[in-house]
């Protein structure tokens, strides 16, 4: 019992560290004078944007369009799409839409982070401050392009935009979706920024300074290539902004079974990421003690629904074999974080009582994510990048 004790208070130790990370933030907040914001920069930046796409035809054509239609200056922003390993109609729709594209074929090489790898040599990044990638299946705001440059000095940082959900309103899961995206970007990524600390990458909108790409190089070739550059770029003391006022909305999966291996190459993605950099990162000289504690805390969360269900599942487990209270009391208190975002997410959601509702298919949700979490360990490693399946658009007016 004194065993399983030990391991339980350490596996809730493990669950603590993103609300350790948080309450050292709001110390230093509350001990450091208010800094001062050096404003827009005084010449817009350069952006290329790229956007891989493994058989988009359905959905690339809204994302060029949405791109074109953004208030920046024209001549200011290129965009090109990568066709990689397409057997469809993306290469011309994406022509057809206004930009330019790049057909690779590799199929020993098939991926995301390869093509992105590839585009990158024959692109000419000399020409531009920064390189934004957008998923094929995106659409962003008009001002996502202004809202980006408003960040300064875009060549030596990285940025991540808020990554919100284009079909908001069109299940329990998308809505659940929608409430964490909005948690995530618009109050913990920002209080991470406040105080001194990088903000996770999470794909798509997330936008790296030409000179990080041309001195870091493309690196990161796992199933979560975010998170693996997420890592590098922070070992390496490269900053990572979050920009809540630049929106990308994205198709999100509306069903458990359209959903199921996006969660598992989320879930095994991340804990290979971990395995790989986490000695890296505690290693690093570039950065501080905080820093690294946020990043290993970034890595090792399960997720809050994954979250929620060991909580569940421990707790039990404690009560039932009379286990020390304090084993009880850190799972508890591990949940408290993730309370306090849920609960802030779902006040800025627009119609927050509907969306309310939702939560009522949280125990089916919890139980599916533990499976999946789960089956994620057969993805565990350089396993093949698979695409979550695309519906056609199911507009939720989303904001502008």
């Amino acid at each position: 019992m004194i065993l399983l004790s030990i391991l339980l208070v350490l596996v809730a130790a493990i669950l603590l560290l993103p609300t350790i990370s948080d309450t050292l933030s709001i110390a230093r907040l509350a001990f450091r004078s208010p800094s001062v914001h050096s404003g827009a920069p005084a010449t817009l930046p350069r952006l290329l944007l790229l956007v891989p796409a493994h058989n988009e035809e359905l959905l690339v054509g809204d994302c060029i369009k949405s791109i074109i239609a953004a208030r920046y200056p024209r001549q200011l922003f290129s965009t090109y799409v990568i066709a990689d390993n397409c057997t469809d109609a993306t290469a011309g729709v994406a022509r057809t839409a206004g930009a330019v594209c790049l057909e690779r074929y590799d199929l020993e090489q098939p991926g995301k982070p390869q093509a992105i790898a590839w585009a990158l040599q024959q692109v000419p990044l000399a020409d531009y401050d920064a390189v934004v990638i957008l998923d094929a299946d995106s659409v962003i705001a008009p001002g996502f392009l202004t809202a980006l440059a408003s960040k300064g000095q875009l060549t030596y940082k990285a940025v991540q935009a808020y990554y919100d959900v284009y079909n908001r309103t069109q299940s329990a899961l998308t809505r659940l979706a929608a409430v964490l995206s909005a948690a995530n970007h618009l109050f913990a990524y920002p209080l991470k920024h406040k105080a001194g600390l990088n903000a996770p990458l999470v794909g798509n909108g997330m936008c790296i300074g030409a000179h990080v790409l041309r001195t870091q190089g493309w690196r990161a070739f796992s199933i979560c290539e975010d998170w693996e550059q997420y890592a590098l770029l922070t070992e390496h003391g490269v900053p990572i902004d979050p920009v809540p006022s630049a929106v990308v909305y994205a198709q999100e999966a509306h069903t458990l079974a359209q959903s199921s291996t996006q969660r598992q190459r989320w879930t095994a993605g991340r804990l290979t990421v971990l395995a790989r950099l986490a000695l890296p990162l505690v290693r690093s000289h570039r950065i501080g003690l905080h820093q690294k504690l946020d990043a290993m805390a970034e890595l090792t969360a399960p997720g809050p629904v994954v979250h929620l269900g060991i909580a569940i599942v421990l707790i039990s487990l404690a009560l039932v074999l009379g286990l020390p209270p304090v084993v009880s009391v850190l799972l508890l208190a591990s949940l408290l974080r993730t309370m306090a975002y849920t609960v802030a997410g779902l006040c800025v959601q627009p119609d927050p009582w509907r969306t309310i509702g939702a939560f009522g298919f949280l125990p089916v949700y919890v139980l599916w994510r533990m499976i999946t979490a789960l089956a994620a360990i057969k993805m565990l490693g350089n396993k093949p990048w698979i695409r979550t399946p695309r519906h056609q658009h199911v507009t939720s007016n989303p904001r502008p």
